[in-house]
């Protein structure tokens, strides 16, 4: 291939570059037993920043790249698994970010993405280390509602239901403060990169106001 533009040559060697630092920070986040968190937070950032900075063609071309590093390097089911959701969610909120789209859409979105790719996350794992790992969720659940009713002393215990639906509500809070975090985070560090990103509702200038 014969680059003419000095463009077409950036094009390249940034999505080069930010697919393998996504790449290498989501083998990180699976195989080093430090620093989740805060890889978490930050793996989706550099899709994010080649989408913003490249445009929407050339950060497909990047997740495929980073898709047939990880298939390559970490086997078909560990080098998939980081699409769910965090290669998914990185392109919707480039794309958001890019067409300036409300941090209500890009949000709303951004936690159903989320939700859905923990399942399929769940499902994949618990299949690979061959034991269910629902039941470790459920069980977080049914301790937090046990400390709510002896909280307050409600005179109920909570059913089968009640725990299930604790454990979803579980995940989706996770992931509201995930998406969330996210946003702020991105809002605050992309304007040095000269990276610009759609204002936030009134009701979040408070935490960004803080954030700065």
């Amino acid at each position: 291939m014969k680059i003419k533009t000095k463009n077409e040559a950036l094009n390249i060697v940034e999505t080069s570059y930010l697919a393998s630092l996504s790449s290498l920070l989501w083998a990180a986040l699976y195989y080093l037993p430090v620093g989740g968190a805060l890889l978490r937070l930050i793996l989706p950032l550099p899709m994010i920043m080649l989408q913003l900075r490249r445009g929407t063609k050339t950060a497909l071309e990047g997740l495929l790249i980073q898709f047939l590093l990880l298939f390559i390097i970490m086997g078909p089911v560990r080098g998939t698994l980081f699409l769910f959701p965090y290669g998914i969610l990185a392109f919707w909120l480039g794309w958001c970010w890019l067409k300036e789209k409300s941090w209500r859409l890009s949000l709303t979105i951004g936690v159903i993405i989320g939700t859905l790719g923990f399942f399929l996350r769940l499902i994949a794992l618990s299949t690979l280390v061959g034991d269910n790992l629902w039941v470790l969720i459920t069980r977080a659940s049914f301790g937090l509602i046990e400390k709510f009713i002896g909280l307050f002393h409600l005179p109920f215990s909570p059913s089968i239901l009640i725990i299930q639906l604790g454990a979803i509500l579980l995940i989706i809070f996770q992931e509201i403060v995930y998406v969330l975090t996210l946003h702020v985070v991105a809002y605050s560090l992309f304007p040095r990169f000269k990276l610009t990103l759609p204002e936030p509702p009134r009701l979040l200038n408070s935490l960004v106001d803080l954030n700065h």
